[in-house]
């Protein structure tokens, strides 16, 4: 199963050139208080089957700052869709290699075989219509399960991508929903989720081996939405997070709650390659570097500004505010695997650095809700970092 990311290329370029504007394609898959304490956030309800590992725990240790202590250097690796496809067995690889944790944001329609789409109806469409493809055969699904299964128990976070990808181009687009529509959206996923088994008759295979509780957050397809909208669907749904909005000025900066809902927006930092300012998400690097246009011969070009904007993002906030870094990404091929290589070795070069966590968007908001209310206030008050070619 591929997904095809939408004929977008003239929107997004106008985009890129705007300071807070951002859009994203979908990804592409293959054949388809003061002490320390436990992160609440990544219990599960399901049961364990026998047999089955325990589940990695988290790399955050949950306590207050000291007076005058930095906070760690927090990185977000985050990766949309998840469908079944080598990247996935190799951003799991390298982050078991580094102890990484990352955030892995799941779309609904991979748990549907081809044969069982009208299971899923977006808002205001008819059953079995989406942008991109669905989960194809049987076998595709439960090699879709038993990788999400590993990514639960090497402790990676599993949050939504939502359902059916309608971005704009498309005929009534997220951008567009109401509350309402959003509600719907996170119903539909949720129930995919829950029911995969009814839906498409698989009786064999593993079981999903974590519960919708664990699910937090997430990012919409597309960037679409707006906390107008979007947000009290999640406050509904009992979710904590998002990273689905463009970042509202230059620099990274310490998240905010936003409606209830904390948001860590899409990075628009200045590039030193570039020697510009850029959305540092794959789709929009793509874009800038050569126009979304399929040449493997630019990929080591495009992998070299992007590992050195990602570093140089790392460099200044370590060294700054030490606000988390969004690493935002699909599991993609595009113009020669110009990108998730270069995601990798970013992944492999600070995760393992002295005061830095690769963490997991709800154990960094588990961590913030613990500090002091004045200390947290201060951070979200320093100047934001990466902005400019000087700071």
């Amino acid at each position: 199963m591929t997904l095809r990311p939408h004929s977008r290329a003239v929107a997004v370029i106008t985009a890129v050139t705007t300071a807070f504007v951002s859009v994203s394609a979908c990804g592409e898959a293959s054949s388809h208080d003061t002490a320390a304490r436990t992160v609440r956030t990544t219990t599960s309800a399901v049961e364990r089957p026998s047999g089955a590992p325990e589940r990695r725990p988290s790399n955050v240790q949950i306590r207050r700052l000291a007076p005058d202590e930095k906070p760690p250097q927090f990185v977000l690796f985050s990766f949309d869709g998840v469908g079944v496809s080598p990247q996935f067995h190799k951003f799991l690889d390298a982050a078991d290699r580094s102890g990484a944790r990352f955030t892995a944001l799941m779309t609904g329609l991979y748990f549907l075989t081809d044969d069982a789409r009208n299971h899923y109806r977006a808002p205001g469409r008819k059953p079995g219509e989406a942008a991109i493809g669905f989960g194809g055969s049987t076998k595709d699904v439960k090699a879709e399960v038993k990788l999400l299964n590993r990514t639960w128990f090497d402790g990676h976070e599993l949050g939504t991508h939502y359902v059916g990808h309608f971005c704009a181009g498309t005929s009534y687009p997220g951008r567009d929903w109401t509350t309402a529509d959003w509600n719907h959206e996170l119903d539909q996923f949720f129930s995919l989720m829950t029911n995969w088994r009814t839906n498409t008759g698989i009786t064999d295979g593993p079981d999903l081996a974590f519960g919708p509780d664990v699910v937090r957050g997430g990012r919409t397809q597309c960037l679409e939405g707006s906390p107008a909208s979007l947000f009290p669907a999640l406050v509904k749904h009992s979710m904590t997070w998002d990273s689905s909005m463009p970042a509202d000025r230059p620099g990274i900066f310490w998240p905010k709650r936003i409606r209830g809902i904390w948001e860590f927006p899409i990075p628009y930092v200045y590039s030193p390659p570039l020697r510009a300012k850029q959305t540092a998400l794959d789709y929009n690097f793509w874009v800038t570097a050569n126009g979304a246009a399929n040449r493997p011969a630019d990929a080591p070009r495009i992998r070299r500004i992007v590992r050195e904007t990602y570093r140089s993002m790392y460099d200044r906030a370590y060294r700054g505010n030490r606000a988390p870094i969004v690493i935002a990404n699909h599991f993609n091929t595009w113009s020669g695997d110009a990108f998730n290589p270069a995601t990798r070795d970013f992944m492999s070069d600070v995760c393992g650095r002295p005061e830095t966590i690769c963490a997991t968007y709800s154990d960094v908001v588990a961590w913030m809700e613990a500090q002091d209310p004045a200390v947290l206030t201060h951070l979200q008050r320093l100047a934001p970092v990466a902005v400019d070619p000087k700071h």
